[in-house]
């Protein structure tokens, strides 16, 4: 899990973007519940007037309501409104702070006053009194207290209703158009909230699109270093990780984790952000139904917990069952000639339906606690708008609270759900995504384990020639329990063909395969003209080799890529020159399109003997020092097998030739035979020499030639 959160800050800059984005589009989406209840409360129910504190006023009115404030209030009131010479008093400020504070001073006087009329009094009975001596201002200021301790049971905003009816009645007095005020607020109030709307929704794209260009850039990102490292691989790390797992980590386990991080940064950063603005906005309300949303969000919680707990397991046991599919699959489909011959199909096709099942068991589980979880949710949502909308309903009756805070109070309720709602559809992909993160992280922590120096020796020689020298070299494989190779010492001098053979098992390939590194030696040293290979990089080191492996190996494109595979400096002229020597160039030129001629993967579309001299051109092309043959003849006739090698020692004549073969007629004219057996060198010497002082070797030669053949070389 960690290790997705630790993708994301090689991209903190859009990140960061993104959060200033996301709080802009929830700041829009909290505050168009508000609006919406002010549409209801103010828009309908108070005819479009957002405030008791009116705009203007009669001067009469203004001498009725300061009957009921002290002083300080009645400075405070006129200090916001200027008589304009026309017996009315207009409002000064539009300040929203002012006018709340406005509407507390003469909420109360309006009430007091409409009671008043009511009963059939009026201001000019108080004021008579007053100026009788039978009221005191104090009486009156007691007198509002008095109706402010019978409405004790009413919310204050009923009370600033009761007052904003009041301030209609100055309204239609003053000639006041109420439909056109109506209309004009419900107008203002919807295009703000479609403005609020554009906003969101621009917000949301632009999150949108930046959380996509992020999750794919890292995505390609990692598909870049995880492809980087297992190039770099040696033999040792392809065994720990398998091939069809390392295809599942480089495109399925990839694309979780790019899926994921949309959803991260779409969803887990919006998500507590709308919630927490959800929640100050309701405690804001005065509702008196917060605990609703605690058992909402308690009861989601709840469920989130139990379907993590029923999912985890499966989706951590989704990758390794793909990684099983992938090998069947990989398995069948590279075996299928065998697999045709020996008339299996019924068996690998049962083979492949037992991982595909499994995975297919897996996946269904997996999917149906994820259906299950939205019916859920939605029951839940709806209970709690039931909820709210039956208690809701019950303060509405009372007087304590309004329809349009009702609303918005579900609206809110609603948010801090969802918000819940995307934290748990998230938290159930995390854990797949989280060990797909774990997968991608054990490939790019591993290190090769043969990698260059620190310090490397590419310049200790002016001029390679290609000397190999091997000096009591012992090799066994990791964690085995016995060496392969024991004590192996010979030289291979340029200018000579230095030959490998032994029957099979001693240990030819492995030999052969201590020299460009695709595995290090566990004691002794090879040396490169007086050069430790451990001490060279692997470029140089590589640079000096022409590698031709036992099995063919063509890569997609064509007979000319394929040839200058050994970089771009190889020239047309040395192409055909090294096609020339490897006995390819009579049939490359008689296909219709020459060099031109596509090659399928894997070289599917030629023969074996094709495929190892194009594998044997590619090597002479690339002019290395040292030629590797890995028993890179065993697919030729004898006839191009002889050709072949008569045109690498009049060509080549200046190169180290080393090969491992099977056959004695392909090393018989070789200066130099290394003659293996249970990983010990038991011979060493010319054909000749061997035949009469090696066993081994005779045994060899006498199964694979005949006495006449042999000649007089017999021992």
């Amino acid at each position: 899990m960690l290790h997705i959160f630790g993708y994301l800050k090689r991209s903190w800059k859009s990140v960061a973007v993104i959060i200033v984005l996301l709080v802009l589009q929830a700041s829009c989406d909290l505050t168009l519940p508000q609006y919406t209840s002010n549409l209801v409360d103010v828009g309908i129910q108070q005819s479009g007037i957002d405030h008791a504190a009116p705009r203007e006023l009669r001067a009469e009115t203004m001498d009725d309501l300061t009957l009921f404030l002290s002083d300080a209030q009645r400075q405070e009131v006129m200090s916001c409104y200027e008589a304009d010479g026309a017996g009315r008093y207009v409002r000064t400020t539009d300040r929203e702070a002012t006018l709340d504070r406005l509407d507390e001073i003469l909420s109360m006087p309006m009430v007091a006053l409409s009671e008043l009329a009511a009963r059939g009094q009026s201001a000019d009975d108080l004021r008579a009194g007053l100026e009788s001596g039978a009221l005191t201002r104090e009486h009156l200021r007691g007198l509002l207290t008095g109706m402010r301790e019978q409405m004790s049971g009413m919310d204050g905003s009923t009370i600033t209703q009761k007052a904003i009816l009041f301030t209609q009645s100055e309204y239609e007095a003053l000639g006041y158009d109420l439909a056109d005020l109506q209309m004009r607020y419900l107008l203002t109030t919807g295009a703000k909230m479609l403005g609020l709307s554009l906003v969101m929704v621009l917000a949301a794209v632009l999150v949108g699109l930046l959380a996509s260009r992020t999750a794919a850039e890292l995505g390609m990102t990692l598909r870049r270093e995880l492809f980087t490292r297992v190039v770099s691989f040696g033999n040792e790390e392809m065994t720990k990780f398998s091939t069809a797992s390392l295809i599942t980590r480089s495109t399925n386990d990839i694309q979780q984790v790019q899926m994921v991080i949309v959803m991260l940064l779409r969803m887990v950063l919006y998500a507590p952000i709308l919630g927490i603005g959800g929640v100050l906005r309701v405690s804001r309300t005065r509702t008196g139904m917060a605990w609703i949303i605690g058992v909402a969000v308690g009861a989601v919680l709840l469920l989130v917990v139990v379907l993590m707990q029923l999912a985890m397991p499966r989706f951590k046991r989704m990758q390794v069952l793909i990684d099983r599919l992938n090998l069947v699959a990989r398995e069948i489909l590279t075996g299928l000639p065998v697999i045709r011959a020996f008339s299996r199909e019924k068996h690998e096709e049962t083979r492949f339906d037992g991982a595909n099942t499994d995975l297919m068991r897996n996946q269904l589980f997996a999917n149906r606690v994820m259906t299950c979880m939205m019916p859920s949710m939605m029951l839940i949502m709806n209970v709690v708008t039931v909820g709210i909308v039956w208690f809701g309903a019950q303060g509405v009756d009372l007087g304590r609270m309004q329809v349009g805070d009702m609303m918005a109070f579900i609206s809110y309720t609603m948010q801090i759900i969802m918000s819940f709602l995307m934290l748990a559809m998230i938290s159930i992909m995390l854990p797949r995504a989280g060990v797909a993160a774990d997968r991608i992280n054990e490939v790019l922590s591993t290190e090769p384990a043969i990698r260059d120096k620190a310090k490397v020796k590419d310049d200790a020689v002016q001029e390679w020639k290609g000397e190999v020298r091997f000096e009591d070299v012992s090799f066994r494989y990791p964690d085995a329990d016995a060496d392969v190779l024991e004590h192996i010492s010979f030289t291979a001098r340029p200018g000579q063909t230095t030959a490998i053979i032994g029957s099979t098992g001693s240990g030819k390939s492995t030999l052969l395969n201590l020299i460009p590194r695709f595995f290090d030696v566990s004691y002794g040293r090879i040396t490169i003209d007086g050069v430790d290979v451990r001490d060279l990089s692997l470029h140089k080191l590589h640079d000096l080799l022409g590698y031709v492996p036992q099995k063919g190996v063509l890569f997609s494109g064509d007979i000319t890529s394929n040839l200058k595979f050994g970089g771009d400096a190889i020239t047309d002229e040395a192409m055909r020159r090294a096609a020339r020597i490897a006995q390819a160039e009579e049939f490359i030129e008689g296909k219709l399109e020459g060099y031109a001629s596509p090659i399928a993967q894997g070289g599917s579309n030629v023969s074996g003997g094709q495929k190892q001299r194009l594998s044997i051109a590619r090597a002479i092309a690339k002019g290395p020092k040292i030629f590797l043959f890995d028993d890179s003849f065993s697919a030729l006739d004898y006839k191009t097998d002889a050709a072949l090698r008569r045109a690498l020692s009049a060509e080549l004549k200046g190169a180290t030739h080393i090969i491992v073969a099977q056959r004695i007629s392909t090393i018989l004219h070789a200066e130099q035979i290394i003659v293996l057996n249970e990983g010990r060198v038991v011979g060493i010497g010319t054909h000749e020499t061997l035949m009469r002082t090696c066993e081994t070797y005779q045994e060899i030669a006498r199964s694979q030639l005949s006495e006449k053949e042999l000649g007089g070389m017999q021992a």
